[in-house]
């Protein structure tokens, strides 16, 4: 029992070492994240790659500046697909299997979340968390690589990491697609105005006509 419990401070007292030793890194001038100070950095094929070993597993962000041919993307539903063709061909190349895949946010910018889950042959599983954030310009990759024998001990690493990453309030959602609406703007389109506009006029017709009515029934009565 006194053996279990000096393994238990242990694995706290890494964990604990582990939050204090992470380092804010800049990917770039707009997006930042907390990495193990250990990190190394390579560029390749127009990316540039930071990785490191973190306690109980392992980290990548990729930063991958798009082709500068790429059309902007007009609707949110146009990034959905974005995220989906990413998705699918992340679980293609690697014979995974996605899972918990999800939109989630970044600052002002919608991101999308998701585990692959890869089985090595063995009866070894691994597994990888990945968190994406696409913007006209460059497409972000936050990746944490971890077996799942360790997977009940990343959690407090993994929500470390990736609770880090911030960015620049330059970035918005129309870095992501063009046409973003605010309530004021979903509100007072031009359909929803000229809705607006008639039910006005029936207001006005329906409280005339009550009006005139109302004084013919008073001059009948004054004849009277």
């Amino acid at each position: 029992m006194k053996k279990i419990l000096i393994i238990f401070s242990l694995i706290l007292f890494t964990s604990f070492s582990y939050s204090q030793s992470f380092k804010q890194v800049k990917i770039d001038s707009l997006v930042s994240v907390a990495l193990p100070p250990t990190y190394i950095t390579k560029d390749t094929l127009n990316q540039r790659i930071f990785s490191a070993n973190a306690s109980f597993g392992y980290v990548v962000v990729i930063r991958e500046p798009n082709s500068k041919t790429a059309v902007p993307l007009k609707k949110e539903k146009d990034l959905n697909k974005v995220f989906k063709d990413y998705a699918n061909g992340i679980m293609k190349l690697s014979g995974g299997t996605v899972e918990n895949k999800r939109d989630t946010t970044v600052g002002t910018l919608k991101g999308l979340a998701f585990n692959l889950r890869t089985d090595n042959g063995d009866g070894s599983v691994q597994y990888r968390k990945f968190l994406l954030l696409y913007t006209h310009d460059v497409t972000y990759t936050f990746e944490y690589y971890y077996d799942e024998m360790r997977a009940a001990l990343t959690k407090d690493e993994v929500k470390t990491y990736f609770s880090s990453i911030k960015l620049s309030p330059e970035l918005q959602r129309n870095d992501q697609y063009l046409m973003t609406a605010s309530i004021g703007s979903s509100f007072f389109n031009a359909p929803k105005i000229m809705m607006c506009i008639g039910a006005g006029i029936i207001i006005v017709i329906t409280i005339g006509m009550a009006v005139r009515r109302k004084k013919r029934v008073d001059d009948e009565d004054i004849t009277d």
